[in-house]
């Protein structure tokens, strides 16, 4: 008897054992996978700001707050870029996030259920569609249609406005910073909206259903339950957008106009980090040409990290926020 409880002991102590073994290769494993992530985000920050440092050691500060991209005489710096950037991506924000919302609220609280599936099927073949194909239906269909007849709209009814009237006054070309922040923000609502539907279909149905039975209408209950309770992973959604719409290439490329040049007009050419760097670094001919190329990267970098850090001190606060309330 005691011969096989002896033995019973041991054999629980190699599984106890072999288990704690398991356990401290399974925290190992997992613990190289996060630290990877961190080692590849220093590796590109770093490689980034190496490759360019003959541009920032050349020009210094100047190189961030300059205008001035002369492939000939060799002075480059970077604030066109960054202002077309930042431009189109927040002309993206403002026409994807209420439209996202609408798509959202549509698909969960309104459509009939026969139709949800297949709407949300075709938003996320939307989300799956390559950037360059959106870049050549705005070359190709959507510039035409803004030079021919949005653009001069624009032009005699909103161009004379008091404040907001310099921003749409231009000639009539199609391209330009307006069209990119529009082909960006058809590229960034399938994102957003997929976020938006999948969290708001997390709020339980007893706190709508009470809503509904104090008299409250679909619009209050949306604005006043659903995205009460969804609201810090609806910023989630919608900084992921935003940082899809900062790194776009292509689709900005073909339709941005790759003018450098500053303008308060969105109607007028401009150009970006990404279609800079796309455009012209198989012609860059000299190591500060190159080097200022990929300084931009390592700025592109640096915003998009700022950006989400940003929205995730957001969250944090929110949270806190409801921690207290």
């Amino acid at each position: 008897m005691s011969a096989n409880i002896t033995a019973i002991s041991r054999i629980d102590e190699r599984r106890a054992q072999h288990d704690g073994n398991a356990d401290r290769a399974f925290r190992g494993i997992v613990f190289g996978a996060g630290m990877l992530v961190l080692l590849l985000l220093a590796g590109v920050a770093l490689t980034t700001l190496w490759g360019g440092r003959e541009a920032f050691q050349t020009f210094g500060f100047k190189f961030l707050i300059s205008s001035d991209w002369d492939t000939v005489t060799h002075k480059f710096g970077a604030l066109a870029p960054v202002y077309g950037t930042l431009v189109t991506a927040a002309i993206a924000l403002l026409i994807a996030v209420p439209v996202s919302f609408g798509i959202a609220l549509y698909l969960t609280e309104i459509a009939p259920t026969w139709l949800r599936t297949p709407v949300g099927a075709a938003i996320e073949l939307l989300a799956g569609i390559p950037s360059i194909i959106y870049g050549m239906w705005g070359l190709f269909v959507f510039v035409p249609i803004m030079g021919r007849y949005i653009i001069p709209w624009l032009n005699d009814h909103v161009g004379n406005w008091w404040i907001i009237g310099p921003l749409f006054r231009g000639p009539p070309l199609g391209l330009g910073m307006l069209t990119a922040g529009i082909v960006l923000a058809v590229m960034v609502i399938p994102f957003i909206s997929s976020v938006m539907r999948e969290v708001f279909l997390t709020v339980p149905t007893r706190l709508k259903e009470s809503a509904y039975a104090l008299g409250s209408t679909t619009w209050e209950v949306a604005w006043d339950v659903v995205l009460p309770y969804t609201r810090t992973a609806v910023i989630g959604g919608i900084f992921l957008g935003l940082g899809r719409a900062l790194g776009e290439t292509m689709a900005v490329t073909f339709v941005l106009g790759n003018v450098h040049r500053l303008s308060l007009s969105l109607l007028e050419p401009g150009n970006s980090i990404a279609a800079t760097i796309a455009n012209e670094f198989a012609e860059a001919d000299s190591e500060i040409f190159r080097s200022s190329l990929i300084a931009l990267a390592f700025l592109l970098f640096v915003v998009t990290f700022i950006v989400l850090a940003i929205a995730k001190l957001m969250l944090r606060q929110m949270e806190k926020r409801e921690g207290k309330a």
